[in-house]
């Protein structure tokens, strides 16, 4: 997931796209917890999918602010 893809989207779909990834996260710690889960390089990607997503959150969160 890139940057530039995150800031086209909406405050709402920002928020969709979080509950989406932080799911994701928690299944993947179920399987690794059951000795299931076999790829763990993409713990690393959804962790930091998931400070991308947060990151244009609080930036878009702080332009509003600075408008008012």
């Amino acid at each position: 997931m890139k940057v530039s893809e995150l800031r086209g989207k909406s405050a709402s779909e920002l928020q969709e796209s979080l509950e989406s990834e932080l799911e994701k996260q928690f299944k993947m710690r179920m399987k690794r917890a059951t000795g299931q889960h076999e790829q763990s390089h993409e713990f690393k990607q959804v962790r930091r999918d998931i400070a991308r997503i947060k990151t244009v959150l609080n930036e878009a969160v702080l332009t509003e602010a600075a408008g008012n």
